[in-house]
């Protein structure tokens, strides 16, 4: 007897949820991004090289630091948010929280803080999915599957690609195989229309913004990918413990809750103004870097790698909220960039791709997202991808080492007995 394979009529209502929540992503996608944008305004045009933004940004980010101190006050939010890591795995969101950790993800970025729009659009997403698996009483694989979609639907006009946003939310959700179907079409259902919608009425992507200069693969390039991922390893390596540092210091800071954001907004203001490309998501500093490398130069490009992991960490321990997606791709892109500079024998595009994708793809745990990403972003050939692979398989390996490496030092230290 043949195997029946059709699918309940629940599959089917919940693709049209899925849809509907593709929609709520396109008015959420754009009148978020389009409010957090009026902080590039009030930051103004400045320059790219040292100490080359105003003085007065150390005012503005230390105000924004008072606004989301008091905003985190008000709002009984507590010390420390769920992120968007921590949103996927759980494959849920409590919409309740939603409006707060919005707002100050708004205030966080229009502040100029080092974070990305991701948390709070995948808030927004997920809390939609969690209000419609309420009223409508979804078992919890049906929610869990349809907050995954809500989520898709909420990056898919921001990643420019229905696939890319679909697969980065099933990646690092790693959903359970009985729900994955659902969260698959559902996801792709709500990214597709979000993206659909949202380049129709805002007329831009991001496929392709930031373009390389074209090289000719060669075989060696295999081998220099293996080099690149074992570097981004060791920024991801130092980013992690750069951000234990500036976790405990202001855990120990002293004084009200409320002086811990304005500190760390004067600390990322004072970073913008000797390396302007520091601050905001870096989406569009990065632009600069790829298109300015050689007029930067290496010095001015590792510096501006350091301060953007600094930047980055201070904004998150401090008490601003965002997501690291886009911060992080700064510091690959950068990465790359410098070593190019450093070794001219080394493609821009070979270094700055591999790079691009190998640092993001080992912090959020996506290496083949990020692979998806990197190609779309920089546009690079069918050849030219498979080192853009070797990296980030590199990195993710190496940091998956270094971490169980960790893991069992501490586990021997916690008790000496074990042999």
């Amino acid at each position: 007897m043949a195997e029946d394979r059709t699918r309940p009529p629940g599959f089917w209502r919940l693709l049209g949820y899925a849809g509907l929540l593709g929609m709520v992503g396109v008015v959420a996608g754009l009148v978020f991004i389009t409010v957090t944008g009026l902080g590039s305004e009030w930051y103004g045009q400045s320059g790219s090289g040292w100490f080359e933004g105003h003085p007065w940004w150390v005012l503005v980010a230390a105000g924004a630091g008072l606004v989301v101190g008091l905003l985190r006050r008000y709002l009984r939010m507590p010390a420390t948010v769920p992120g968007l890591i921590e949103d996927l795995r759980s494959e849920r969101v409590e919409r309740k929280a939603v409006p707060s950790i919005v707002a100050v993800s708004a205030v966080s970025l229009i502040g100029g803080a080092s974070v990305g729009p991701e948390v709070a659009l995948g808030q927004m997403g997920g809390g939609s999915a969690d209000l419609i698996a309420s009223r409508r009483s979804l078992d919890a694989d049906d929610t869990k599957a349809l907050t995954l979609s809500g989520m898709a639907g909420a990056f898919g006009g921001l990643f420019s690609s229905p696939f890319l946003a679909s697969f980065l939310v099933l990646e690092i959700s790693r959903t359970a195989w009985q729900r994955f179907e659902r969260a698959f079409f559902g996801s792709l259902v709500a990214s597709s229309v979000s993206f659909g919608l949202t380049f129709a009425i805002a007329g831009s992507i991001f496929v392709a913004i930031y373009e390389m200069p074209a090289y000719e693969y060669a075989d060696w390039h295999l081998l220099a990918a293996v080099g690149l991922g074992l570097l981004s390893a060791l920024i991801v390596v130092l980013l992690g413990a750069i951000g234990a540092v500036a976790r405990s210091l202001f855990a120990r800071l002293p004084g009200p809750p409320l002086a811990k954001p304005v500190v760390g907004g004067l600390l990322f203001g004072l970073i913008g103004v000797a390396l302007p490309l520091t601050n905001f998501t870096g989406s569009d500093q990065l632009a600069t870097v790829a298109q300015e490398a050689d007029e930067l130069g290496a010095v001015l490009l590792v510096a501006t790698l350091l301060g953007k992991m600094v930047a980055f960490v201070v904004s998150v321990a401090s008490g601003f909220i965002g997501g690291p997606i886009f911060p992080v791709l700064f510091m690959g892109g950068t990465a790359g960039a410098a070593v190019h500079e450093l070794l001219p024998g080394v493609p821009l595009g070979l270094a700055f791709s591999c790079m691009l994708a190998a640092v993001p793809g080992s912090v959020v745990a996506a290496p083949f997202s990020m692979v998806l990403l990197a190609t779309l972003f920089t546009q690079v050939g069918a050849l030219e991808t498979a080192p853009i692979l070797v990296a980030v398989a590199t990195a993710s390996l190496a940091v998956t080492a270094v971490r169980a490496l960790r893991a069992r030092r501490h586990g021997a230290q916690a008790d000496p007995g074990t042999g």
